[in-house]
């Protein structure tokens, strides 16, 4: 599979909750970092624990997916009932297609409040559209 494809692949079986599936996609000794929270998941043992566990509710729909060679980029949107609407983009590096490293930014959408400076400098606007066929 090319790297965009494991990418598209992997989100796919977290949404289906194919736990086995999403371990498949995952390097045994994947690392994913987790910068705004300060964590870092070890292992495919955990990269597969830590979606698994997540609260249900939840739903994926990936936005976008933008690969140059084994560097894949992913937007996605994840509603979750009673809890909000995140947004993660995650910067992915697959080898022997299984990703091998992950950067996510994870942010909940309207948590991070516009300052009254910036007000006669900007409009405010909704989240973007999703593109067709994505």
């Amino acid at each position: 599979m090319e790297p965009v494809e494991v990418v598209r692949a992997f989100w796919a079986a977290i949404e289906a909750r194919d736990w086995a599936g999403v371990g498949d996609l995952l390097a045994e000794d994947a690392v994913i970092d987790w910068p705004a929270s300060g964590e870092r998941i070890r292992g495919r043992a955990n990269g597969v624990a830590v979606n698994r566990e997540y609260p249900e509710g939840w739903s994926i729909r990936v936005l976008r997916l933008v690969a140059q060679a084994a560097e894949v980029v992913s937007e996605v949107e994840v509603p979750q009932a009673g809890v909000g609407t995140f947004r993660a983009a995650s910067f992915w590096t697959v080898a022997d297609g299984r990703i091998t490293a992950g950067r996510e930014y994870w942010t909940e959408m309207g948590a991070d409040v516009a300052p009254d400076w910036r007000r006669a400098y900007v409009e405010r606007v909704a989240p973007p559209p999703v593109p067709p066929g994505r």
